[in-house]
């Protein structure tokens, strides 16, 4: 049996959405495609035709990749995330003390990860850190790079992060 993952429920909205998408609109563009390509005659030479077959693999292969994600998905119950303190579905603001730089963080589950979006996971080396501390804590992140602090400054829920 596949590990539980933890989604917030942005994050597990999105899969569904994916999966939705994936089912109904991927699936007939990819089927118009094949009978376009179809249409063209020899199918041994028919460079079109192959492209639509391995678009086909692929979407099929990523739907039973989001089907296995979801069944295994836990949604993170956002009443009862403690905002005083850093936890899954938080958002945080540190200041890196050393480079005197803010930064805001939200700390979303391992399939959820977008470093360019500010969410990191709550199993990276910053988000175990961040786990459970509040605002005015520093905490110590280790890193390959070496060793940083981190104060944290505030802490709410992502959900409110508009």
């Amino acid at each position: 049996m596949a590990e539980k993952q933890l989604y917030t429920p942005e994050g597990y909205k999105e899969l569904t959405d994916e999966l939705d998408h994936r089912k109904s609109v991927k699936r007939e563009e990819i089927k118009e495609a094949i009978a376009t390509a179809r249409s063209f005659g020899d199918l041994s030479e028919n460079s079109e035709y192959d492209e639509a077959r391995n678009q086909q693999a692929e979407n099929e292969a990523r739907i039973k990749e989001l089907e296995a994600l979801i069944e295994n998905a836990e949604i993170v119950d956002e009443s009862k995330i403690d905002t005083k303190a850093v936890s899954l579905g938080s958002t945080v603001v540190v200041l890196d003390v050393e480079e005197d730089e803010e930064i805001k963080y939200s700390i979303v589950g391992s399939n959820e990860v977008n470093p360019l979006e500010g969410k990191i996971s709550d199993r990276s080396p910053v988000g175990s850190a961040l786990m459970g501390a509040k605002a005015g804590n520093t905490v110590s992140v280790t890193t390959p790079a070496g060793v940083y602090q981190l104060k944290i400054i505030d802490v709410y829920r992502s959900k409110n992060d508009n």
